[in-house]
């Protein structure tokens, strides 16, 4: 789990280290150092083979790969700029106990980040908010929370880019199909350009303000569902001759990566298909509310959320909830399947909070979202004193009263605190935009965006109270 013998090299960088790190970095190395976030990571590795516990040569210590993984959120670089700045920088060779060994290269730090999944991720989270709250970095007297949108990785999806993604992504894969089988069976026809030039017209048609671009942009739309069709027939014989033995290649290792091309296929056509779909409901039949909808056939579980911003009418990724304790530090996060209404999260929330810090908050602070009449007699039955959640819509006088007593608007006033954390996670651990795939890439990028900004801050607290 740990490098069993330094250097004499790790000495010599550690002392001339020691006046140049940053000021949370001496609490944040205290914090990594536990026994439990280690062996939490050393778990993961040791699962990524089935016998790596037992064969092969000695990998990285776990404490090395943790440190990198959030040294490379604290700062939002990629793997490329970590593996760079590690070697030329002595300061993150000793805060990531690289010291003076060779820095692991960005290929296998990468495939470090995906052994590590999200269920460890949120279990290094959790354990982090308890050695906070044992070093008395908070107390759980308040609690505040608010949701925001993870954005995935994909460009602005239209019906015309994600057909023309479709059949590019099927067109490459039927030629490394060929490249292996040679000729046998179906032959392919390579209408790439053809869809090029039919999405072009879309994106012209659709520019034109003439009276004449609602009806190009039908034919447009009209001829790229019609080769988009073919291509789609085409993978599909492709897939079917894979599977029957008609196309087949010279190895058994060539064979291996033939059928996992014909995987490939089959993954891809259904949602081809259902982009088709909407594309005819929209187009042909007006219907923009597609059951199903696809936003982008790489991230297919991307979400349409609107959250009301001008700037940004329409986001697409992920609903994130953060709920905060003192000190700005988050003690739960979660990235929801499917985007719930706020107001069905704060009994949720309380409860995770007495979960964590064993007790129940004494002041709840959220926006006007998470109101609800059965919420705030919900928190008081758990022990909260004071509610600090807004009813925009109430017509009594009695509660307008209540909401512009001295304590709630100072209740409202902390709240607000979410939203400049919520900018400090986008802005500084890149949590504006998930550079990860998938659902489970979405979760480890918010946790470990989550832990890095958490380590800054109990790291700037636990400085305080030794300062006092």
């Amino acid at each position: 789990m740990r490098r069993v013998q330094l250097s004499f090299g790790d000495g010599l960088i550690a002392e001339e280290v020691s006046d140049l790190r940053e000021s949370w970095m001496t609490h944040a190395d205290q914090v990594l150092a536990d026994e439990q976030i280690v062996a939490a990571v050393y778990e993961a590795l040791m699962k990524r083979h089935p016998k790596s516990r037992s064969r092969g040569r000695p990998g990285a210590p776990a404490e090395v790969v943790l440190r990198l993984l959030i040294l490379k959120h604290i700062r939002n670089w990629s793997y490329g700029v970590l593996e760079r700045e590690v070697r030329a920088n002595l300061v993150y060779r000793d805060f990531t106990r690289v010291g003076a060994a060779k820095t692991p290269d960005a290929k296998t730090m990468g495939r470090w980040g995906v052994a590590v999944g999200p269920d460890v991720v949120k279990q290094i989270h959790e354990r982090l908010v308890r050695l906070a709250r044992d070093e008395g970095a908070m107390e759980g007297r308040r609690m505040r929370v608010d949701t925001t949108v993870v954005e995935t990785n994909i460009h602005y999806p239209t019906d015309s880019s994600l057909l023309g993604d479709g059949v590019r992504v099927l067109i490459r894969t039927m030629k490394k199909i060929t490249t292996i089988a040679g000729e046998a069976g179906a032959r392919q026809c390579d209408r790439s350009r053809t869809v090029k030039l039919r999405v072009l017209d879309i994106a012209r048609a659709a520019r034109s303000k003439a009276k004449q671009s609602r009806e190009k942009l039908t034919q447009a739309y009209g001829k790229l569902l019609n080769s988009t069709s073919r291509v789609v027939g085409q993978a599909k014989r492709f897939s079917k001759e894979i599977a029957a033995g008609v196309k087949r290649a010279s190895s058994i290792r060539k064979q291996l990566v033939l059928e996992g091309l014909g995987q490939e296929l089959d993954a891809m056509v259904p949602l081809i298909k259902q982009v088709m779909k909407q594309t005819r409901a929209r187009i042909f039949r007006g219907d923009t509310r597609a059951e199903g909808k696809i936003l982008s056939l790489f991230e297919p579980s991307t979400e349409i959320i609107r959250k009301g911003k001008a700037g940004k009418p329409n986001e697409f990724g992920k609903m994130v909830k953060l709920q905060e304790a003192e000190n700005q530090i988050v003690i739960d996060y979660e990235v929801y399947a499917q985007r719930p209404h706020d107001s069905e999260l704060l009994i949720a929330a309380i409860e995770t909070h007495q979960a964590m810090l064993g007790r129940a908050p004494r002041l709840v602070a959220a926006d006007a979202a998470f109101y609800s009449a059965k919420n705030e007699a919900a928190a008081k039955a758990k022990g909260v004193k004071r509610v600090c959640i807004p009813n925009r819509s109430t017509k009594s006088i009695e509660r307008r009263r209540e909401q512009k007593k001295r304590w709630f608007r100072n209740g409202q006033k902390w709240r607000t605190g979410c939203e400049g954390r919520i900018s400090v996670t986008k802005r500084r651990h890149g949590l504006n935009r998930c550079r990860y795939k998938g659902d489970a890439g979405m979760k480890r990028w918010v946790g470990l965006g989550v832990i890095a900004d958490n380590l800054i801050n109990i790291g700037r607290a636990m400085e305080k109270r030794a300062a006092r």
